[in-house]
């Protein structure tokens, strides 16, 4: 055992050519914690609202519609920003999710949206395709916030306590489903059954 271990150690001491192997694992290493570390910085730094709003399509748009919101100010103090209710808290999740993002990079480096008329022509498009991923994820981002174990039926509408009751038990239908236009305005919904 003792004779494996220092044949073992030889192996990081010998020179590769002009440095040891020890040398270039210990070195290798440091530059994962380096680059591991921007790159969670760089990540979080992305998952602010300041990030979000940072160009005018987003301040001057969706920020505006919800200012004017339950989610934006209410008699309790907590505000929901903008990676609250679009980016996933889990990492792995928050990773696809940024993945997706860069579409929308490429969206604002092409002028997709850059006018309110642009965005006003996409706005169903981009709420449909908001309402799909919180139907795909059953409204994960709404049940980082709103635990429907904790809620107080009570303290509900006769009307919300019901459908709460029915649908978020059953699994049959999620936030997303009646909830809509919570935080921003809705597109023109002429087409959608139900609306």
């Amino acid at each position: 055992m003792k004779k494996w271990i220092k044949g073992f150690w030889n192996i990081f001491r010998k020179p590769s050519m002009h440095y040891s192997l020890g040398f270039l694992t210990l070195g290798g290493f440091l530059a994962g914690v380096i680059f591991w570390g921007g790159f969670n910085t760089g990540l979080e730094m992305t998952n602010t609202e300041e990030f979000c709003i940072g160009c005018h399509e987003m301040e001057n748009n969706v920020y505006e519609e919800l200012k004017t919101t339950i989610h934006y100010s209410n008699r309790s103090g907590v505000r929901a920003t903008c990676p609250d209710c679009h980016v996933p808290h889990e990492w792995s999740n928050k990773i696809a999710r940024k993945m997706q993002a860069s579409k929308e990079v490429w969206g604002k480096m092409f002028g997709t949206i850059d006018t309110r008329e642009k965005f006003e022509a996409h706005r169903r498009q981009l709420a449909e395709n908001e309402w799909a991923r919180l139907k795909a994820n059953d409204s994960l981002e709404c049940r980082n916030c709103h635990n429907f174990e904790f809620m107080d039926f009570t303290a509900q509408s006769e009307r919300a306590e019901k459908m709460h009751s029915k649908y978020l038990q059953t699994g049959e239908k999620t936030c997303i489903d009646c909830h809509k236009g919570i935080a921003h305005h809705l597109p023109d919904m002429t087409g959608i059954k139900g609306w």
